[in-house]
């Protein structure tokens, strides 16, 4: 098992997709809790991870509504968080970029962060065979 070889995620789907369903939970509730700001951008994303978490775990994940489903919620998480990094990107042009003071809650990594996963998730839906 390695890292970087797709065979691992595609074999360990439904791990990926349980780590993707408590990431968008905790988010959910780190916000709710109210220990971070509420965001726009940041709900969105964090309930597309959710989503397709969720679809990655379903019995007909295989199906093609499945995946045309994952294809819409996932273009659409995407481009909410390519939309917010590039904000980043626009204050880096600027000169007027800085990280937040608690990295964890930085917009700028937490998108970017964001666009992977959901762009990784919506590849593995789409991969997925008929067992």
């Amino acid at each position: 098992m390695t890292i970087l070889d797709l065979n691992t995620y595609t074999k360990n789907t439904r791990v990926i997709a349980c780590i993707a369903v408590m990431i968008s939970l905790v988010a959910w509730t780190v916000e709710l809790m109210g220990a971070v700001y509420v965001c726009p951008y940041c709900r969105v994303q964090r309930s597309v991870i959710g989503m397709l978490g969720i679809l990655l775990l379903l019995p007909f994940s295989t199906h093609w509504v499945t995946k045309y489903m994952a294809l819409v919620i996932g273009f659409f998480g995407a481009v909410v968080a390519a939309n917010q990094h590039f904000m980043g990107w626009k204050k880096i042009s600027s000169g007027q970029f800085s990280f937040n003071e608690n990295l964890a809650i930085d917009p700028f990594l937490l998108s970017g962060f964001a666009l992977i996963i959901i762009t990784g998730l919506v590849a593995l839906i789409i991969k997925q065979k008929p067992s």
